[in-house]
């Protein structure tokens, strides 16, 4: 869609505003900011990012969805909260926490808006894969090391067949895990159940990028014995591969000094 049809009639953008540091925004995005009537966030967005970058009589509507939580707002309403803005002639700018499109529900606010013939376009921003491995000195794919990396997700209701978890389990790819510290130990018990590397590393990210990034390292082996009742914030990223062990080597990142570079941010 063309920018120009933004100034006759509602329009959306829908925007990855990355994974906790405030600047690590695009400049796409920036200037989109200045230009909302209404901004509808998901709760893990950088305040700062709305309050440094937003017009001032700009609507701000908080419509976080958050995993087992029955109080938080569902796909529905926000889809809903979109759609009324933008028919009403707004400008209206979809923030998302990482990337737009990374295990998030977009597919659900494009059906919407492509029904109701409202115009879009779409920022990716970045994805807390890339933030949290960066900011934790982990590349997720390195010579030597693994050649390939995958995206998943594991929760309760996360189904994969035996034999998708036995290949899962013997891969040389790097794993980057959303929405799984919670299960932590689960996950870790069945990936040993089929695994010929029990030593193989694995890395939990709190709150990568910002001032409260911590990084807990442990093995597969050792994850009941070492994360056993442990309670991480969110967000929280899992990796799983032998890239993890270069965090020792090169962890450039130090939270506890960041705070004269970096934003605040209570999640």
């Amino acid at each position: 869609m063309k920018e120009q049809n933004m100034i006759s009639e509602g329009f959306v953008t829908l925007a990855g505003a990355g994974p906790g540091d405030a600047e690590l925004i695009t400049l796409k995005l920036q200037r989109r900011l200045t230009e909302a009537d209404v901004i509808i966030t998901d709760r893990l967005v950088n305040p700062d990012i709305i309050s440094t970058n937003a017009r001032k009589d700009a609507l701000i509507l908080f419509a976080g969805k958050q995993g087992y939580n029955d109080s938080s707002f569902s796909q529905e309403e926000v889809t809903t909260l979109i759609i009324e803005h933008a028919q009403q002639g707004k400008k209206v700018l979809r923030l998302k926490g990482g990337d737009v499109a990374f295990f998030s529900n977009v597919l659900d606010e494009l059906q919407s808006l492509t029904e109701k013939n409202i115009p879009f376009e779409i920022i990716p921003g970045i994805t807390a894969a890339s933030g949290a491995s960066a900011y934790a000195g982990i590349p997720l794919t390195a010579r030597g090391h693994s050649q390939g990396v995958q995206f998943l997700t594991y929760n309760p209701n996360s189904y994969y067949n035996p034999e998708t978890w036995k290949h899962l389990a013997n891969s040389a790819d790097t794993f980057v895990f959303y929405m799984a510290a919670k299960n932590i130990c689960d996950l870790a018990e069945i990936l040993l159940r089929f695994s010929k590397k029990p030593a193989i590393k694995l890395a939990v990210i709190e709150q990568a990028t910002t001032i409260h990034q911590q990084v807990h390292i442990t093995t597969l082996i050792d994850c009941a014995k070492d994360f056993a009742g442990k309670v991480f914030s969110s967000p929280s990223l899992v990796i799983i591969g032998d890239v993890v062990k270069l965090h020792e080597q090169f962890n450039w990142f130090n939270s506890t000094e960041a705070g004269t570079v970096f934003h605040d941010i209570e999640k």
